[in-house]
């Protein structure tokens, strides 16, 4: 990597807005910490044969992700919405096409966060977080959440866990992110650049 200051990839697969707006705020809180860049990137849906289906250029929003992304970031922000519990077939088809930059350990020692949106309110928000963590872990990143320090983990009535942001997106998708979501998404991301920041200090 030659870049002068260090970017963190913030990576989401969004239906209808909810997690992309989660990841504008990440990206937020990276770029508070001086020299920090955020770099928003997608991940096209696939069908139900498991096969990726949209146009090469998406029709509005971050570009798609490239493996080039993985391997030009410091940190890396990873979410999806929940499907039964689990992350959505398109993220984890991007991960499995990743298997080179496992072998070549592209992503091992950088700092990863994950974050979901949910349409109920109990629809399995932090094992969704938990599913995106396994690959990380596989990948050697050094995956961080959000400390009770932060006092809206012990207030919220919405999103918000100790493995990563979350939101409450209400079954139509019309419930805002709250000021506790906000807060806790945009600290995320400052944690995040802050550490990979140190890191990339050091390499």
């Amino acid at each position: 990597m030659n870049q002068t200051n260090p970017i963190i990839l913030v990576l989401y697969y969004s239906r209808h807005g909810a997690t992309r707006k989660l990841a504008e705020l990440i990206a937020q809180g990276i770029e508070s910490i001086p020299g920090a860049e955020a770099r928003l990137r997608t991940v096209p849906a696939v069908s139900t044969v498991t096969e990726a289906t949209e146009p090469d250029i998406p029709a509005s929003g971050a570009p798609y992700v490239e493996l080039q992304d993985l391997a030009d970031c410091a940190g890396l922000a990873m979410g999806s919405p929940t499907r039964f519990g689990n992350m959505a077939a398109a993220m984890k088809y991007f991960l499995d096409g990743t298997s080179t930059d496992w072998l070549a350990g592209t992503l091992a020692g950088k700092p990863a966060a994950v974050f979901t949106s949910t349409g109920s309110l109990h629809g399995g928000q932090e094992s969704t977080l938990l599913s995106m963590m396994i690959p990380l872990l596989h990948h050697g990143m050094l995956v961080m959440g959000l400390p009770y320090t932060q006092p809206e983990l012990m207030t919220t009535a919405t999103g918000g866990s100790p493995y990563g942001p979350t939101h409450w997106s209400g079954l139509d998708g019309d419930k805002p992110v709250s000021d506790d979501e906000k807060r806790l998404a945009i600290e995320a991301g400052r944690r995040l650049a802050e550490t990979a920041a140190r890191l990339w200090r050091t390499r």
